[in-house]
């Protein structure tokens, strides 16, 4: 039988009522980023969100993106447990292809949809403030190795203020992932660690990772083996079994720390189903794999 429309609504409702005035922060990435329709599909639901009485506030990857210009300009990309090895040249096509290109593209396409837009790097207002990750060991062959990642970063502080403060106006703030260390240099942080670090500084109410994958699977084949639920204490034993694995690694580790961190839930989707956002957040069958504190197994 078809679900009446109007039953679509009711069983949004509490969701809407409890979300009501709360901060939401939403990673966007992998094919999000290349496909136009995707994209535009996002920005409705992330509307649909800001006109519902919710604070969105966007933190973007573009992946996909920076390793195609880096493979249009004979650069082969290169991963360390996938983070991407970011050498000076490859820091000038993040920086090229995140702000100057997906950055204000998302802040276009949020305005032509009806809304208004802000784009924002950790260099404005200070706001994300860090520091290049140290060597990294890998073993090859048996012989120990340290390998440097070049400027891939960690944040140490957030700085907040302007995101409330751009809340506040109406704004949609949208985010790169680039940050500053203390010399003014450019860092590339993971877009997954900047939205959980900004969730966590925000006390948001929920963070969303989007991906292309439909949550956590124990078979990457086999979209039913989704893992709907997840507690800070299956995630050790879960990358020890192999089932989290590579870029899964960074977004599982984000998530689980924004957690501890205070913020009340986090879910990966997948951002390449028409509204998965909606139907995770508003509805009682999740599409994703939500990451909680035992304590708290709801929606």
């Amino acid at each position: 039988m078809e679900l009446k429309r109007e039953n679509v609504l009711i069983e949004a409702l509490p969701y809407m009522q409890e979300f009501y005035d709360s901060i939401i922060v939403i990673k966007v990435g992998g094919n999000a980023m290349i496909s136009g329709q995707i994209l535009e599909d996002i920005i409705k639901d992330i509307l649909l969100l800001r006109y519902v009485g919710i604070k969105p506030v966007i933190v973007h990857g573009g992946g996909p993106e920076i390793t195609e210009k880096m493979e249009r300009m004979g650069k082969k990309a290169e991963f360390y447990q996938g983070l991407r090895i970011t050498d000076d040249e490859t820091m000038e096509i993040a920086r090229m292809v995140l702000v100057g290109n997906i950055n204000t593209k998302m802040v276009s396409l949020i305005g032509v949809l009806g809304g208004k837009g802000i784009g924002l790097t950790g260099y404005d207002g200070r706001m994300i403030l860090g520091h290049k990750q140290a060597t990294k060991k890998i073993v090859v062959e048996g012989i120990e190795t340290e390998v440097d990642i070049g400027w891939v970063g960690e944040s140490e502080v957030i700085n907040p203020d302007i995101l409330y403060i751009v809340l506040e106006k109406g704004y949609i703030p949208v985010i790169s992932p680039i940050a500053v260390d203390s010399k003014g240099n450019a860092l590339n942080i993971n877009a997954d660690t900047v939205a959980s670090d900004i969730a966590a500084a925000l006390h948001a109410k929920k963070l969303i990772l989007m991906t292309d994958v439909s949550g956590l699977l124990r078979n990457l084949k086999d979209p039913s083996s989704r893992i709907s639920h997840v507690t800070l204490d299956d995630i050790d034993l879960l990358i020890s079994e192999g089932i989290i694995y590579g870029g899964m690694i960074p977004k599982i580790k984000g998530a689980a720390m924004a957690v501890k961190s205070g913020v009340e839930r986090a879910h990966i989707i997948n951002g390449s189903f028409s509204h998965s956002m909606l139907l995770e957040l508003f509805t009682n069958c999740g599409v994703g794999t939500m990451v909680y504190k035992p304590e708290k197994p709801h929606k």
